[in-house]
């Protein structure tokens, strides 16, 4: 390269400064947070607010004392059944108090969390319990008899030697307003489930420890939360998180959306999940606000919780908003108590964040993240968001775009690999070396994670999402990103949901195929060819899907996004079985 040619390269590349003229004023760029264990932040607002609501669920409250209570108990019935310091604790249950409670009190037998996604089958589940040579779990009723079979599935010293069993009943009141699809669900009761040569207590049991808890010795570098990533190849890996990668998000989330201890949250978002667990719950607990948890989305149980609790801030996906906004009782629930709203995993339909900011004043604040970096590595600042973006670098976060073989940064504008350097990010994954290795990169002297994410930086400093490195298609040389298509088709008015994904082309090697559901009202009279048709009209050919299949739903994750790899493995083993 020439002298004059890298002088022009370097006057193009991107100002790693740029968002500071739009960071908030009233916040520092960077925290130094409290060194000490997340467990200290129950105890401290039990201390504060010990009569305080910190969890509700349906029509039952649990105040700050009797979180930290419970917890305590829970922590000294585990060290009972053999859990040491270090120890990895599988916590296997959808979003509920006892979920919070389990989560502290591992944290405060000094032991390990492994967040475990409620819906994996037992040939799953069998990998939580090898990989992070997990003894005790504490599962749901419901749950517990998945988990078993995949117990009986490994060898017999590699066992869960323990399991604590809740149910959700055990925890909702006699008043409460429960979606009749959920009844027998949440009010099942079943019989306690053992261990074939272990043991299982029931919650009220392990409740009732009167022995006294270990003393609680865990620090900022100790290894506090171990969730897993589903990546795009293999088993999930296990990221390891201390307490200070968890600590410093909790801190800074509560900071970012202006939080108080007189925020009341509405969790939906799965807390297995890592957004659910640090900007729901952990920074929740923190900051000594009042949750109101939800155990799975349902679009009118949400609004009469935010319309009977007056919940102020929602961490959400955008599926869930456009969800509750076509709700046929919209118009019944009260939603002016709501003063922040954002969330990520997917980009906020632009018509969608429109009617949110005309009819409540709300600018829907996206953010993005991975397990890796504990929820957000980047964010919108409330007062200058820009719409279907991720935001700019989260407090004491350096992020750049990079080539993702060559490694040089990109000129702004153009896209390449996302790669992050803060105090979020994790610091490995949980026995593979190797993969740690090549997630990590040295840049300007820094460790940077490779995030595996294709984006973009604008003049301003603020990042865009182009794509998954290998979610891409190639239709005859034309580098084809699915979301960028998916973006573009959203705009059509009768499509409600979208997914694009390669189909095999003889011609072209690949051409691009949309998965549509259809709003309700265009369902019987709009037709494929229409949508294709449309597609012509508003994108460049080599984009346009050549074929488009109406679904009456999209596969979804536990933490709700759409899973892309799924439809695209069932498109490529249909390919395969015609020819």
């Amino acid at each position: 390269m020439s002298s004059s040619t890298e002088g022009a390269r370097t006057a193009s590349l991107p100002d790693p400064n740029a968002h500071h003229r739009f960071w908030p004023s009233r916040l520092p760029r960077r925290i130094s947070p409290p060194a000490t264990s997340l467990w200290h932040n129950l105890v401290v607002s039990a201390q504060r607010y010990p009569d305080k609501p910190a969890l509700v669920f349906f029509d039952s409250v649990i105040t700050y004392r009797e979180l930290h209570d419970q917890a305590e108990r829970l922590a000294a019935h585990l060290r009972q059944h053999g859990v040491q310091d270090g120890d990895r604790v599988i916590l296997l249950m959808q979003n509920c108090p006892q979920w919070v409670v389990a989560h502290f009190a591992i944290l405060r037998a000094n032991a390990v969390v492994v967040p475990v996604n409620p819906m994996n089958r037992a040939e799953e589940l069998r990998h939580y319990i090898l990989d992070p040579d997990a003894r005790v779990a504490i599962v749901a009723a419901d749950l517990a008899g998945e988990l078993l079979k995949a117990n009986s599935e490994v060898s017999e010293a590699e066992r869960l030697r323990h399991l604590v069993v809740s149910h959700y009943a055990d925890t909702i009141g006699p008043q409460a307003e429960i979606p009749p699809a959920w009844a027998e669900w949440l009010g099942a009761r079943h019989a306690l489930p053992t261990p074939p040569g272990g043991t299982a207590s029931s919650w009220a049991d392990a409740l009732a420890c009167t022995a006294a808890a270990p003393a609680h010795n865990r620090g900022p570098d100790d290894l506090a939360v171990l969730p897993y990533t589903s990546g795009t190849t293999g088993l999930p890996k296990g990221c390891m998180h201390p307490h200070r990668t968890i600590m410093h998000n909790a801190v800074a989330v509560g900071m970012w959306t202006n939080s108080t201890s007189e925020n009341v949250g509405l969790l939906v978002v799965p807390m297995f999940h890592i957004t659910g667990m640090v900007a729901g719950m952990h920074a929740g607990v923190y900051g000594g606000s009042t949750m109101v948890l939800m155990p799975r989305w349902d679009r009118e149980l949400a609004g009469r919780l935010i319309s009977r609790w007056r919940c102020t801030h929602w961490t959400n996906i955008p599926t869930m908003v456009i969800d509750l906004l076509a709700s046929p009782n919209f118009d019944k629930y009260d939603l002016s108590s709501l003063v922040l709203m954002g969330g990520g995993g997917a980009a906020m339909p632009q018509a969608v964040a429109q009617r949110l900011l005309e009819q409540y004043g709300l600018r829907y604040c996206e953010g993005y993240g991975l397990t890796e970096t504990a929820a957000p590595s980047h964010n919108n600042p409330a007062d200058h968001p820009k719409q279907q973006c991720l935001g700019i670098p989260f407090m004491g976060t350096d992020a750049r775009v990079v080539d993702p073989l060559t490694l040089q940064e990109m000129p702004q504008g153009e896209a390449g690999e996302i790669i992050i350097h803060g105090p979020e990010v994790f610091d490995g994954y949980w026995k593979r070396p190797e993969a740690t290795e090549a997630a990590f990169i040295t840049f300007e002297g820094k460790r940077f994670f490779r995030s595996g994410d294709l984006g973009r930086v604008d003049e301003d400093g603020y990042f865009f999402i182009t794509d998954r490195l290998k979610r891409m298609i190639n239709a005859s040389g034309f580098k084809v990103w699915p979301a960028e298509v998916e973006a573009l088709m959203f705009r059509h008015p009768a499509i409600a949901e979208a997914c694009v994904i390669a189909t095999q082309d003889a011609y072209r090697g690949e051409s691009v195929k949309a998965v549509v559901v259809l709003r309700e009202a265009a369902r019987g009279n709009t037709s494929e060819q229409a949508i294709v048709d449309w597609c012509r009209e508003n994108m460049a050919a080599y984009k346009c899907p050549r074929m488009v299949e109406f679904v009456t739903a999209l596969p979804k994750s536990g933490s709700g996004k759409v899973m892309w790899r799924l439809l695209q493995e069932q498109e490529t083993a249909k390919a395969a079985s015609a020819a």
